[in-house]
């Protein structure tokens, strides 16, 4: 499975990725702002969405709103 983030890099396990929008979490007041980079990121089995750690917990994201440091 071939997976891109926003500038059509392919992003791969492992890889460290930047927010290119202000973000709100559904179910939690956690906001995320504009240039937070994620380290170690985890692919899924859906290639738009991507696993990271935020503080203690396990957040997913759509990778049209990442791109590859």
């Amino acid at each position: 499975m071939d997976v891109k983030d926003s500038n059509g890099n392919a992003l791969a396990e492992g890889d460290s990725v930047q927010l290119t929008k202000d973000l709100k979490v559904k179910g939690s007041s956690l906001n995320l702002k504009r240039g937070k980079v994620f380290k170690g990121i985890h692919l899924t089995s859906k290639s738009g969405e991507i696993e990271c750690r935020e503080g203690k917990s396990t957040i997913v994201l759509k990778t049209e709103f990442l791109k590859k440091v």
